[in-house]
């Protein structure tokens, strides 16, 4: 379903369909199988597109949903993008915790506390400060069943419905170390269905999100069911509007190298990588965050982000908190993942604190990355073509 609307909201045209036709009527629930090619052809009005949707015992429906346009408001845009209320709803009330993160990075103590987490790593004030409000927003939502942070590694029950509901993993200040610098940071989580947080993989979520506090303050939201990775940007009236979509990564001399790599000095894997950009005049542009490094991809819809392990820097990144969520973002806006031999969403998530490599990018950058790391590349089903300038 979501493949066949993706690519009709492309202009790729199912065969046999004509864009000058109308959509038709809404089908009632059930319908046939060879009624998907029907899911897709409203979008060519710009009114409406249909869904195809799997019911029980193997039947099939198709639902009008109402296209999401630029200028829509968060909550528009979310109402026309999913008919889960549950969802809806808590996306809404993380959003409100985005936004008063926002302002407290902007005005609360940077100071380091006394604290260290579970990881080991010095928490500073805001973090704390960023942690209380997610989790209270989750709680808030009423939709959230159990909740776990990497600066709390441990399920927090969320009082979420008996049946249904979500679990939700966060970083609530993806780097929190150079809030003191002034540099952009930002909020990670992912949000999966029912109860659990281990046994799944990233593919499992239902959505996934960044809030990224810069000079602007910006909500980059991917759902599954809804084509595209979507950027929704802070008014002044403290609401959010849909500014850009994002449903395509293409080739672009840009690069940021993740911290766990070795200097490219030494002699590794990693350092003819970093040769092969140096050679070919790719532009760095490395900010130290995450968070901002993966949202330039998205936004300029080109380049790639590395962060390699080696003998001498293991793992850095937790696949549940970090990895798995931005993977989601950037597979959904039509760019890649990789642990060097497969995608990120494939990995299964076996303990909380599990650590991984990774790459995020464009096909042929991760080619390239998963054919120096290991001499092959799954995604290889044709050459690989130099990026363009």
């Amino acid at each position: 379903m979501e493949t066949g609307v993706a690519s009709y909201a492309k202009g790729v045209l199912p065969r046999g369909i004509s864009s000058r036709e109308p959509p038709p009527p809404a089908t009632p629930f059930p319908c046939s199988v060879p009624q998907v090619e029907l899911a897709v052809r409203g979008v060519a009005q710009g009114v409406v597109i249909y869904i195809l949707v799997e019911g029980r015992e193997g039947r099939w429906g198709i639902l009008p949903v109402t296209r999401c346009e630029l200028g829509d408001s968060l909550e528009e845009f979310l109402s026309k993008a999913t008919p889960d209320k549950g969802l809806i709803r808590l996306l809404v009330c993380m959003g409100e915790a985005l936004r008063t993160i926002s302002f407290k990075v902007r005005t609360a103590s940077c100071g380091g506390t006394a604290c260290v987490n579970t990881f080991g790593d010095e928490q500073l004030a805001v973090d704390l400060l960023a942690d209380k409000l997610l989790f209270e927003a989750l709680r808030y939502s009423h939709f959230c069943n159990y909740a776990c942070s990497e600066e709390e590694p441990e399920l927090q029950d969320m009082e979420g419905p008996a049946e249904g509901g979500f679990s939700v993993a966060f970083d609530p200040l993806d780097g929190s170390s150079i809030v003191d610098t002034n540099f952009t940071v930002g909020t990670i989580f992912g949000v999966w269905p029912g109860k659990a947080l281990t046994g799944v993989t990233g593919r499992d979520q239902v959505a996934a999100a960044m809030g990224i506090y810069g000079p602007r303050t910006t909500y980059i939201i991917a759902l599954k069911d809804c084509p595209g990775t979507h950027e929704f940007l802070l008014l002044d009236d403290g609401k959010w509007q849909h500014v850009k979509d994002t449903t395509s990564i293409g080739e672009g001399k840009m690069f940021s190298r993740g911290i766990s790599e070795q200097p490219p000095t030494t002699l590794s894997t990693p350092r003819f990588l970093i040769d092969y950009y140096v050679r070919e005049k790719y532009t760095l542009r490395y900010t130290g965050g995450m968070v901002p490094d993966v949202n330039q991809i998205i936004v300029k819809e080109k380049g790639i982000f590395t962060n390699v392990t080696s003998p001498t820097a293991k793992a850095k990144l937790r696949l549940l908190f970090e990895v798995a969520p931005l993977g989601f973002l950037v597979e959904k806006a039509g760019g890649h993942s990789s642990d060097g031999k497969q995608s990120v969403l494939d990995k299964v998530i076996t303990t909380l604190d599990e650590r991984t490599q990774v790459a995020y990018g464009s096909k042929n950058e991760i080619i390239r990355f998963e054919e120096t790391m290991y001499g092959s590349s799954r995604l290889k089903a044709e050459t690989a073509v130099g990026a363009a300038a």
